[in-house]
């Protein structure tokens, strides 16, 4: 490790009890969004948890099955037979390896340690324990097959260890996250056209149920515009016709293909309104881009028809009864790109209304839009009103950034667009940013795979610039789990979701993890690892200085060739200013960069800062290569 560190690691067991007080939550279309600049001077008392905003947290990401096992008896999930039926093997990556809620619940010490204030934690509900066949069979382990959205899937645990899990953060002054989806349920209805080879409708599609259009396969009629007609006095789902007097006359599902629940599959779902199949789309596999997006089978997952009346209404009671019943903190929503905007018009405001009518009065809402293009994001606040979403342009940048691909000017321009959103800054203050997830894989593989010879040191330096960059600057960090212990990922999906407690997959443990000798074999929850200490001291620094929790960010310098990049986190009010300097370039940099004309005395947070301005309005910065320094104004 290059940087010198300035502050001494320390379990952070009373950091939610430093958060400062907050302005209002921003929440639906932000349309009482307040300014980033308003006064960090005003936040200098201590407030309870309850009042803390969005972007005073640091979350953790976590996958409970790949975690911690602490109760064995859970691991069969209650079924019996092999693997194929109750979706328990460990050696396998798409099988469930036997974590659980109360792993969690016993682990609460090591990730408050971190510095996280929040978890979210991927969906706790009741799936279907294995879909597939031969070599495609996988189990449900990562949570979004549900057939049962009112209790906890049986290889977690029960609603009573979710709800000590939620108490037992909750005394920390942590905060919980539920993973949710309102896309789609397991796979459970199949089509005779493409799965059953006895029926005269057959089609033999050779791969998947190939996706057809609303224009060519109307609500209106058997087959074809020229078809039978049906669901007489339908007049089709554009936003003017999604009342329940029109889909009353929704009767029949098989409009585009033949739905049934074949013979041996459980196809009971609960609530018991999702059994009825005129709530689903019907319409075979998404090709992920056009009307599939909206409309299509999510790898074979039962769309749900999200515009019928019964389904926005079904998944809204579904989702203010986990608040009433466990005063969950927030919901991270899973695929909300592939519902339409007027679902989530509706569904949002509800339940924000529903939690501060509970009196969680901070409840947050984060959707999954996966996308990288922040004009396209931005939409998901100004047309679906969601109140933020998961930043994946900052970590298309940060990516960018960190392997000396793309120059500091490309963060400067993502910042820019921070002011196309409603609420401007306050709005891009409360956006998840992360590194990596349990989708697309973890930042480690992305830097090893830009520079495969890269050595650990240097691998290392990378892996803690990166955090850096999250940390400092604005949004709300999320680290995903294991990153603090070097692991390294394989690819994307399975691939990133290795298992904390001691692995026995081949694939997990023949990885050369970064920043240390042990192995997923091992069991890795080393409080001592260079990056659990690093990131631990980073959210020290976080949580002790509000500016740059709260401050207005201002870009100082941005490389147009170089991987450099300089920012302030400042209360233009105060002049309380913290100044970041970050370098992904292979050589020391030396800056000269602007900053308010008040601040000429400097202290060091992070690496080595001058103490004293040159001149007034300038400060010179020594940015180490591969690293990055944090110097606060002192007063």
């Amino acid at each position: 490790m290059t940087q010198r560190l300035f502050r001494k690691a320390a379990l952070l067991s009373g950091v939610a009890g430093l958060l400062m007080a907050c302005q209002p939550a921003v929440d639906e279309a932000q349309s009482e969004a307040v300014s980033v600049t308003a006064g960090a001077a005003e936040l200098a008392s201590p407030v309870s948890v309850a009042e803390r905003q969005p972007r005073d947290e640091i979350i953790y990401f976590v996958m409970p099955d790949r975690f911690e096992n602490a109760d064995a008896s859970n691991d069969l999930g209650g079924l019996e037979g092999d693997r194929l039926d109750h979706g328990y093997d460990p050696t396998d990556t798409g099988f469930y390896h036997g974590g659980d809620i109360a792993g969690l619940t016993a682990r609460l010490d090591y990730i408050q340690g971190l510095g996280a204030t929040a978890i979210w934690l991927t969906p706790i509900f009741q799936n279907r324990a294995v879909q597939g066949e031969g070599e495609w069979a996988s189990s449900a382990y990562h949570g979004y097959w549900i057939t049962d959205f009112l209790r906890p899937d049986a290889h977690l645990g029960e609603r009573e260890e979710f709800r000590a899990f939620v108490e037992a953060a909750h005394a920390r002054g942590m905060r919980v996250y539920m993973d949710i989806i309102t896309n789609h349920t397991a796979d459970v209805i199949a089509y005779r056209e493409c799965h059953d080879p006895s029926s005269e409708l057959y089609i033999n599609p050779e791969g998947q149920c190939p996706y057809r259009r609303r224009a060519d396969y109307p609500f209106t009629t058997v087959g074809g515009p020229d078809g039978e007609p049906i669901n007489e006095g339908f007049l089709g789902d554009d936003p003017v016709h999604l009342t329940a007097e029109n889909f009353a006359n929704l009767t029949r599902p098989d409009f585009a293909y033949t739905p049934y629940i074949p013979e041996g599959v459980d196809g009971e779902r609960n609530p018991p309104w999702l059994n009825d199949m005129t709530l689903y789309h019907n319409r075979g596999e998404s090709f992920w881009f056009g009307e599939s997006e909206l409309y299509g089978d999510f790898a074979g997952l039962d769309d749900l028809n999200t515009e019928h009346p019964t389904v926005v209404r079904g998944m809204i009671d579904i989702y203010k009864s986990w608040i009433t019943d466990f005063r969950i903190d927030g919901y991270r929503i899973d695929t909300a790109k592939h519902v339409r905007p007027e679902f989530w018009a509706e569904f949002t405001p509800e339940i924000m209304a529903h939690a501060r009518a509970e009196g969680i009065e901070h409840f947050h809402v984060f959707g999954e839009v996966y996308e990288y293009d922040p004009g396209q994001l931005a939409r998901y606040i100004t047309q679906a009103r969601l109140p933020a979403f998961l930043d994946f342009a900052f970590q298309g940048t940060a990516q960018g950034f960190v392997t000396g691909a793309e120059p500091g000017m490309r963060f400067q321009e993502l910042f820019n667009i921070d002011h196309v959103y409603p609420g401007g800054e306050a709005t891009a203050a409360i956006l998840p940013t992360f590194l990596g997830n349990h989708d697309m894989g973890r930042m480690s593989m992305f830097i090893r795979n830009a520079e495969p010879d890269i050595s650990d040191a240097d691998l290392l330096d990378r892996l803690i610039l990166a955090h850096g960059l999250m940390m400092f600057s604005r949004g709300v960090p999320t680290i995903y789990y294991g990153d603090e212990q070097g692991f390294i990922s394989d690819g994307n999906d399975r691939a990133a979701r290795e298992d904390m407690f001691p692995s026995v997959v081949e694939s997990y443990n023949d990885n050369d993890l970064v920043g240390t000798d042990a192995t997923t074999a091992d069991n890795n929850f080393d409080t001592s690892h260079p990056l659990y200490q690093a990131i631990a001291q980073m959210a020290a620094i976080r949580q002790d200085n509000q500016v740059i929790r709260r401050g207005r960010l201002l870009t100082r310098y941005a490389g147009n060739e170089e991987s450099v990049l300089v920012i302030s986190r400042i209360d233009e009010a105060s002049g309380d200013e913290v100044v970041i300097a970050f370098n992904a370039e292979d050589e020391a940099r030396q800056l000269n960069v602007e900053v308010d004309g008040r601040n000429t005395s400097w202290e060091a947070l992070w690496g080595e800062c001058a103490g004293q301005s040159a001149a007034v309005g300038t400060v010179a910065l020594d940015i180490p290569a591969r690293g990055f320094v944090v110097c606060r104004a002192q007063r």
